[in-house]
């Protein structure tokens, strides 16, 4: 089979799609011998991506996400490569997509949360924006050969929202991999980005469903014996994170509050390492991998009890309202408990992440291959 993979997502510039796109194609190079495929980059990420494997080539696609230009102008260029098959790793699928595909749908959050809160769109723009993805994504999943999804919770969202067949829906859980070391002593990163222990952690991006601004009400009623703790919130700069940093100043805590930005992967895994405990307080995930990162490196998991949380999360973590700030701190205060109870959920942290694996969702993606054609 000739099989293209839409990767104008692939690396840093497309975030949580970006890594499963690009740790998707790594590990199809290792296993998938017997087929040719075809990487569709934008300018952004064309060099970013080198390949590993004589069977895998790659193709020049610039055209920006949910434009006119990618429904006009990428299908001839899919069309040119003379496919079997085509996967889009997220729904922007082309509406005259010119050949059989699957489709990777994460979640379907646009769906449970249209408000103009989660745009910086105005009221007609915005309508406009809706009603084009209500489109694109009820045609992406009416005309796949077949879905895959990243957990059970999502199937059956798609199942509920669009009646598509269950039979042709796969679930291919995500999964981490190791952080590589730093080359400076831990401490001092710590130090670089002004982070003093004790401190809670966030990684993620600060889009309204992440329910942010609930962690600024947990820190103000942090109880005494918590009252020096910091809160790191690790996320790119955008408008959602200027956003939220005014409320930080607004509610007079911006000193229980550290913004230091982007931080490269190795530094990272630093910061996960030396938390207390990473705090999740999302509304709604598809699937989840920074609480799954925090638990690879050894740090206790606080998670809101919602949406696929419970199911990709298992044990492994301490559950709380997102609604209830309270809830919070009991969760907190339950993993401080003793000792015990915190090398408790940290071990069994080690084996949930354990459960997962890459090499795993690649075998089953290309079964799907095999399956749609």
């Amino acid at each position: 089979m000739r099989i293209g993979i839409d990767a104008r997502f692939y690396g840093s510039i497309g975030k949580g799609l970006g890594r499963y796109t690009e740790r998707l194609i790594k590990h199809l190079e290792k296993i998938a011998m017997a087929d040719e495929f075809v990487i569709f980059l934008r300018k952004e990420n064309f060099e970013e991506y080198q390949p590993q494997a004589k069977n895998f080539s790659k193709k020049l696609a610039d055209f920006s996400w949910y434009s006119f230009s990618e429904q006009k102008h990428f299908p001839p260029v899919i069309k040119s490569a003379n496919l079997d098959l085509m996967h889009y790793p997220h729904f922007n699928v082309p509406l005259f997509t010119p050949k059989p595909f699957i489709v990777t749908v994460h979640d379907l959050i646009l769906t449970h949360f249209p408000t103009r809160r989660a745009s910086t769109l105005g009221p007609i723009k915005y309508y406009f924006k809706q009603l084009a993805y209500k489109i694109v994504l009820s045609r992406a999943i009416q005309n796949a050969e077949q879905i895959l999804t990243v957990s059970e919770f999502t199937k059956q969202d798609i199942q509920k929202f669009f009646g598509y067949d269950p039979q042709k829906i796969t679930v291919t859980y995500e999964a981490v991999e190791a952080f590589l070391r730093p080359q400076m002593p831990e401490p001092q990163i710590l130090e670089k980005y002004k982070i003093a222990k004790p401190y809670l952690l966030y990684v993620g991006n600060a889009y309204p469903h992440k329910n942010l601004e609930k962690l600024i009400e947990f820190m103000k009623k942090l109880p005494a014996s918590h009252q020096n703790f910091q809160m790191v919130i690790v996320c790119k700069p955008d408008y959602f994170l200027k956003r939220l940093q005014a409320e930080v100043e607004a509610s007079g805590l911006i000193n229980k509050f550290n913004f230091p930005g982007f931080i490269p992967d190795a530094e990272l895994g630093v910061l996960y390492r030396q938390a207390h405990a990473y705090i999740f307080p999302s509304l709604y995930e598809g699937f989840g991998i920074p609480p799954l990162e925090a638990m690879s490196q050894g740090t206790p998991v606080l998670s809101s009890n919602v949406a696929c949380l419970q199911e990709v999360l298992g044990e492994a973590a301490i559950y709380f309202n997102p609604h209830d700030a309270n809830a919070m701190i009991d969760a907190l205060i339950g993993l401080d408990q003793n000792p015990n109870s915190r090398q408790v959920i940290i071990t069994k942290g080690h084996e949930q992440v354990g459960r997962y694996s890459w090499d795993k969702l690649a075998e089953t993606t290309l079964k799907i291959y095999h399956q749609a054609k």
